[in-house]
């Protein structure tokens, strides 16, 4: 809804002139507005503690591929946050939060709802 209304507010990297309503909510660019738009993007950390469970994390993917992934309630030995996030090979819970450049992380305020008709 918030990018049916205020289409020129998010990326314009796919040369349309409207939102494409079978994809733009799969496009990580597109999510990382929605995200900002909402008030939800919080500092990157270096450090595993600054991830919560359900926190939404963005990266890229060598060699410049965005990506999302979802910190999950498991960790490693050491702490660090497992991620669920599908890479191509299905959807999987994996110890790879830092492997990749991460480009932003984003909580949802308690509370609030991911998905709004405002």
């Amino acid at each position: 809804m918030d990018m049916k209304q205020n289409f020129s507010r998010y990326p314009q990297n796919w040369g349309l002139k409207g939102p494409d309503k079978n994809i733009d909510h799969r496009r990580v660019p597109n999510l990382q507005t929605y995200f900002k738009r909402r008030g939800w993007e919080i500092p990157i950390s270096t450090e595993s503690r600054g991830y919560r469970p359900g926190d939404l994390v963005t990266c890229t993917v060598p060699p410049n591929l965005p990506h999302i992934m979802i910190v999950s309630d498991r960790t490693n030995a050491a702490g660090r946050p497992f991620v669920i996030q599908n890479i191509g090979a299905g959807t999987q819970e994996e110890d790879r939060l830092f492997e990749f450049k991460i480009t932003g992380h984003f909580r949802i305020k308690k509370g609030e709802a991911a998905a709004s008709g405002k």
